[in-house]
């Protein structure tokens, strides 16, 4: 449903985010890149854990489908179809 890919997608940006400010904070207060890069990591297999799986919260919101055609209905053939007419210029 798009309401749980929106929700979904708003967790994963803001984990993201927050990682990266609290990642580049401890690299500079450190003076060690591989603080920052440790961080970021964290955050991003942290959001990947929890926005790729199908979870409930994100599927709370259902599609509701067309109903299933009977097969009786007759479908148009493509030899059946008007021909376009182009516009003249």
């Amino acid at each position: 449903d798009y309401k749980g890919q929106k929700l979904a997608e708003q967790i994963f940006q803001g984990i993201i985010l927050v990682s990266a400010v609290i990642g580049f904070i401890c690299g500079y207060i450190t003076e060690q890149f591989g603080w920052t890069v440790y961080i970021v990591m964290t955050g991003v297999a942290l959001s990947c854990l929890l926005t790729l799986p199908p979870w409930p919260m994100y599927r709370r919101n259902p599609l509701k489908w067309l109903p299933i055609q009977e097969s009786g209905t007759e479908e148009k053939k493509p030899g059946d179809r008007k021909p376009k007419r182009h516009a003249k210029s």
